[in-house]
């Protein structure tokens, strides 16, 4: 009898970047994705953007979510955009949640970020949201 190849679980960075000490929202986000049965990798307080660009190189990501509340997004995510494109990689979906004031997303999304989760976001929205992006990009 033929089997049926079983899909590759989503696995997503889950980053915390910068002196940002907060962690509950990405902790939250974390396991909710889990329990959508995506593969989770929470890298834990302080990352600098080469430790998460890394960390999504050696786990294979298809997607990071970047969790920021200290208002430092202007300039760790266009690092971390920047180291991302010197690996080559163009095909991880970016996310970024946490408080993001409305003005900035534009330049965020021009900048590459596929979508930009502010404080009371439904986790349902964003696990939906990943889980159709990821799928909607080119098979690894």
């Amino acid at each position: 009898m033929p089997t049926t190849p079983t899909a590759r679980k989503i696995r997503v960075v889950v980053a915390k970047p910068g002196l940002d000490g907060h962690d509950r929202g990405a902790k939250i986000i974390a396991r909710a994705l889990r329990d959508a049965g995506m593969e989770v990798i929470y890298t834990g307080l302080h990352q600098t953007p080469e430790q998460i660009v890394e960390t999504v190189i050696q786990e294979d990501a298809d997607a990071v979510g970047l969790s920021i509340l200290s208002g430092a997004h202007m300039t760790l995510v266009p690092r971390i955009v920047e180291l991302l494109q010197a690996q080559g990689i163009d095909d991880v979906l970016l996310t970024v949640g946490g408080t993001i004031p409305a003005d900035d997303i534009p330049e965020l999304k021009r900048l590459g970020v596929s979508e930009v989760f502010t404080p009371g976001a439904p986790t349902q929205d964003i696990i939906d949201f990943i889980q159709r992006a990821v799928e909607q990009r080119e098979p690894r």
